[in-house]
């Protein structure tokens, strides 16, 4: 081959490669810190660019369904991809990517995690829960109130937030006393050790089994499938253990 055609072909595949479309991948709000390096470690790795958006899973579902040009999505549920599946949105059928856990987390100094229902029920502060509507974390605080029959005294003080993430900013603001959110949220770096945070046990709420799934505009993007397959790889797998998530 001659240098100057090898040359030529050489700087058609770096433009090429400098001009591919990162992956678009709808994000839930508890998955943001995690899926930051999962996403960073993935770009290492393959050289592929990859652009998230964060949002609670039941305004992604919706979204998706009015046509947000997503090729991934990460919910967390696994309820919402379950929809999609069934109304064609998607490739295939979803998957399972992470088990994840609730804690009820305070900045306030009288907070005892280890009487955290007796305190719960004796506070007057605000208490932030993600909106029960579109994020499955908010619901299953909802849940965890009616188990404990905490509901009578905490409901009335409940603030939403659009999402987990918002959720968690009401308490780190103090704008709430506390609040019921992800674990991987208290666990990420900009969180920890600040304030404390128990782990809400599993018996009082129904399992959080986060499913992701690949969309229709994956179809014309093979790379959105390898950052899907990359997410059961073991680089993901351990960066979402390091969050506190169980693996499926």
């Amino acid at each position: 081959m001659k240098p100057t055609l090898l040359c030529s072909l050489l700087a058609l595949c770096v433009a090429s490669f400098a001009n591919a479309a990162p992956v678009q991948v709808a994000v839930a709000a508890n998955v943001q810190y995690a899926f930051a390096d999962i996403a960073a470690s993935f770009s290492r790795d393959t050289g592929i660019a990859v652009q998230p958006s964060f949002a609670s899973s039941g305004k992604f579902a919706t979204q998706i369904m009015n046509g947000a040009p997503f090729e991934l999505f990460l919910s967390a549920d696994n309820e919402f991809p379950q929809k999609l599946a069934q109304g064609g949105f998607t490739l295939q059928t979803p998957k399972s990517y992470a088990l994840g856990a609730l804690v009820l987390w305070s900045k306030d100094p009288q907070f005892k995690p280890q009487q955290w229902q007796q305190w719960l029920a004796a506070s007057r502060g605000k208490i932030a829960i993600a909106n029960p509507r579109t994020a499955p974390y908010g619901s299953e605080a909802l849940r965890v109130l009616d188990y404990y029959r905490l509901s009578a005294s905490v409901t009335p003080r409940l603030v939403s937030g659009d999402n987990i993430a918002q959720a968690a900013q009401f308490v780190d603001s103090g704008a709430a006393q506390a609040g019921f959110v992800a674990k991987a949220l208290v666990l990420a770096p900009q969180m920890k050790d600040v304030g404390r945070w128990v782990d809400i046990p599993a018996a009082s709420h129904q399992p959080i089994v986060q499913d992701m799934v690949l969309l229709k505009p994956a179809a014309a993007n093979p790379d959105a499938r390898k950052l899907f397959d990359y997410l059961s790889g073991p680089a993901a797998r351990q960066i979402l253990q390091r969050y506190g998530y169980r693996l499926p």
